[in-house]
């Protein structure tokens, strides 16, 4: 089945493009922090960034909010027709309902018709609080019990005209997420994918990442976003760091480090670190190498731009089939030195 293609903004899904998203956590109508929210999501590349529409003044906010920033606004509203119309209205590039809880097909309508007006598409889901009651009667609480609920709300906008329809399923448990995106892959939607509910620290990026990785090396998704209990910047570079695992992301620097043993004789852990933190943003494809011993440290070095690999009393630096013996005590100086040049 061809896959149906919506634009939030000026970003494409369902087009080979995942899209990384994340949500604020700041007030929607306290401007000020909201764009200073997302201006830091633009600069760890969020792609789209999503709102809380809670009341009148989140809604009306929007223009200002979209004035201060670059990329697309999703207005994520729940329980009122009357305030995702407003969000609408007022700029928002893409809606986030669940249509069964707006108050009945009148509202749903009402909401259908703003949206078509306007070319705003739609996201609909559901995660295992927000079951349909048929699918949840049918199927219990199970992956899909998730695909159902989804499919009956795209239908119910589908009957009032929309089309332009992005669905996500989630659960806070990984097999029951993955189940429940391949149910749905092969419906023609975009998907927007995740584990919801994810927790906190290692234990929930490590969730997050089993999931939706899984899903991108099947080819199922289509924008993401890994939901974390933290600051949401760190939701954008954990989904930066799952694209560049699965081989999907290209234009970073991709740093391969050594996780070092008995053999290594320089600071092998902190120049790595180092390394890794330079370059965190630098959009720029490159392979930087920094290896403990000279044991692996030349093998590597032929798959990586620049290499570094330590020693008794010198280090290697490598680039390819040159090798340039450092003075340990000179050589993190002047391997930094070299990776800055590369950088520019």
């Amino acid at each position: 089945m061809t896959k149906r293609k919506v634009t939030v903004g000026g970003v494409e899904l369902g087009g080979g493009h995942i899209a990384v998203q994340s949500m604020t956590t700041t007030k929607t109508s306290d401007v000020d922090e909201s764009v200073a929210q997302i201006l830091r999501l633009e600069e760890a590349g969020c792609e789209i960034a999503r709102v809380a529409i809670s009341d009148e003044e989140d809604a009306r906010a929007l223009p200002a909010v979209r004035a201060g920033t670059h990329i697309p606004i999703v207005a994520d509203v729940h329980f009122s027709a009357r305030l995702a119309v407003l969000a609408v209205e007022n700029g928002a590039h893409k809606l986030r309902i669940n249509p069964g809880n707006l108050g009945g097909d009148e509202n749903l309508r009402r909401v259908a018709d703003c949206v078509k007006a306007h070319g705003v598409p739609v996201r609909v889901g559901a995660n295992m609080g927000s079951l349909e009651k048929s699918a949840l009667a049918k199927f219990g609480r199970s992956a899909e019990a998730l695909a159902e609920s989804a499919l009956l709300q795209a239908s119910a906008l589908e009957k009032s005209g929309v089309r332009d329809i992005v669905l996500s399923v989630k659960a806070s448990d990984v097999p029951t997420t993955v189940r429940a995106c391949r149910l749905l892959a092969e419906k023609g939607y975009p998907l927007h994918i995740g584990v919801t509910e994810a927790g906190v620290g290692e234990a929930a990026i490590v969730k997050s990442s089993v999931g939706i990785g899984a899903l991108l090396l099947e080819g199922v998704g289509d924008t993401l976003r890994v939901s974390l209990s933290d600051d949401p910047v760190r939701e954008v570079e954990a989904a930066h760091e799952i694209l560049r695992a699965c081989g999907i992301e290209k234009d970073f620097v991709e740093v391969v480090a050594c996780p070092t043993c008995g053999r290594c004789r320089y600071d092998c852990l902190g120049l790595a670190k180092k390394v890794a933190d330079r370059v965190k943003y630098v959009r720029k494809p490159l392979k930087v190498a920094v290896m403990g011993c000279v044991v692996n440290g030349p093998g590597e070095a032929k798959g990586a731009d620049l290499a570094i690999a330590g020693g008794e009393e010198y280090c290697l630096l490598l680039e390819g089939e040159k090798k340039t013996r450092v003075p340990k005590e000179d050589a993190e100086r002047a391997f930094l030195r070299r990776l800055e040049e590369l950088l520019s």
